[in-house]
């Protein structure tokens, strides 16, 4: 803990440039990280980050600076230096007054903390993951488990008076599966996190995530090639909420909007999806991977609906892109670390449930595409034309799933996949991942019940 007038002088100091806003990020971190290849571990890390952030506004222009030094003289040399970018130094710079006791935002209480979880015992989860992954087959070439875990306190500061304070504490368990016939080799993949700590295992059996990972590599060591050509295609819950996250939720963060890159600038209050559409952007999901109770500008995160029935409510508003806009922040301001300058960015993003039923949805397709499991891919943020993979995929024939099928890709627009999704279920469910863009690598769930689209391009390894 810093004292508080170290952290007054600092935000005056930061002021003296001309500034009309200042800011000050203090992080301290300390995180696990355990690896099993082949039965054995293959590495154990433990790394600890501790430093501070100074971001100052003038009009609509920032500048930031880092350090690891957070005694006063670090943080007023931090604090000059981005002073003397800002501009021309003022005569004088007012006191600044911040309160002696934060805003404390706490998520539900941690049961099992991570530094309470011995070595053994993490192994032991590893093990199990490990043991049913090789189970399944001696085509499983390699099973790699990874086990980490994560303690970030943060405090924010500004000159505008505030003092908040969040612990973040994180768990996450990885499986990950490589088959192989002698030729060529498939993965599977299986993730699990939470806000939390290791109470994650109460909800989640390492055993049935290693066997999931397996099974999934050995379907597609085995499944055909996919056709290519224009079709249905049916995308289940869960991960395959990453399509509207990349192609459709970037384009509506205030990091795009704000300077005109996003395909939907100037549409609030327009329809922009089919009427079945609800997206949420909820920070407050208890225990969910991607929550936070306070943004990492002290704004208390909340639950934002982005698209109500088609229609477009809300972006995603940090304070500095609030100022370019003109609208008020919406508590999504995330960072990796206090190394990096916050910007408006997703949480737990989401596809609200619907009424229809998955079967119906298959019976009712005629021929097309069951995306069972989505993989990695890459948009252009500015246009949404995205290039997705399915890392499982099953042909549908006159309503009936035939067989699975690899080298599936999905290419489109978030716009037009908004628009075209006919079907929407009940079956809504989230999974864990990890973020990149301006600002770092952050966590983040994807979700969505399972969606039906009318027509979407499939391309393919086979015609």
């Amino acid at each position: 803990m810093i004292p508080i007038h170290n952290i007054q002088k600092a935000l005056a100091a930061a002021l003296s440039g001309g500034g009309d806003f200042a800011e000050i990020f203090l992080e301290d971190s300390l995180s696990n990280n355990l690896s099993m290849v082949g039965g054995r571990i293959d590495s154990a890390t433990t790394d600890r980050l501790h430093g501070a952030g100074i971001r100052i506004y003038k009009d609509l222009g920032s500048v930031y600076v880092h350090t690891s030094r957070t005694d006063l003289s670090g943080l007023l040399r931090a604090a000059k230096q981005a002073a003397d970018a800002v501009g021309r130094a003022k005569e004088t710079q007012g006191a600044i007054t911040i309160a002696d006791t934060p805003v404390c935002c706490e998520q539900i209480p941690v049961r099992r903390a991570p530094s309470d979880i011995a070595h053994t015992r993490k192994r032991e989860y590893l093990a199990m993951a490990h043991a049913a992954a090789k189970g399944m087959g001696d085509a499983v070439a390699q099973v790699r488990c990874i086990l980490g875990d994560k303690v970030q306190k943060v405090w924010v500061y500004n000159s505008k008076g505030l003092h908040a304070h969040e612990v973040r504490t994180r768990t996450r368990f990885v499986v990950h599966v490589v088959a192989s016939n002698g030729h060529e080799n498939q993965t599977g993949l299986e993730t699990a996190g939470r806000l939390g700590g290791y109470e994650l295992f109460d909800r989640i059996d390492p055993e049935v995530l290693g066997r999931d990972a397996a099974r999934r590599a050995l379907t597609m060591l085995e499944a055909g090639l996919c056709p290519a050509g224009e079709m249905p295609v049916v995308i289940a819950g869960g991960f395959g909420g990453v399509i509207f996250h990349e192609a459709c939720g970037h384009s509506l963060e205030a990091t795009s909007v704000a300077l005109g890159n996003s395909e939907f600038c100037g549409k609030l209050g327009l329809s922009i999806a089919s009427p079945l559409v609800t997206a949420i952007d909820d920070g407050t999901i208890p225990g969910a991977w991607g929550s936070i109770a306070m943004d990492d500008e002290g704004t208390p995160a909340g639950r934002l609906v982005l698209i109500e029935q088609g229609v477009l409510k809300n972006y995603m508003v940090d304070r500095l892109n609030g100022r370019r806009m003109d609208m008020p922040v919406t508590g999504s301001a995330r960072r990796q670390s206090y190394a990096c300058a916050p910007t408006s960015r997703m949480r737990n993003t989401y596809i609200a449930p619907g009424d229809s039923d998955v079967a119906e949805m298959i019976s009712t397709m005629g021929d097309g595409l069951y995306a069972k499991r989505m993989g990695g891919g890459s948009v252009n943020p500015v246009t949404g034309e995205f290039n997705f993979s399915v890392s499982e995929g099953y042909l549908v024939r006159d309503g009936k799933i035939a067989k699975p099928v690899r080298g599936a890709t999905l290419v489109g627009s978030g716009a037009k996949v908004l628009e075209r999704i006919d079907r929407v279920g009940k079956d809504l469910s989230l999974a864990d991942g990890i973020c990149g863009s301006i600002s770092g690598a952050v966590p983040v769930c994807v979700g969505q019940p399972t969606i039906r689209v009318s027509s979407m391009t499939v391309g393919g390894l086979e015609g």
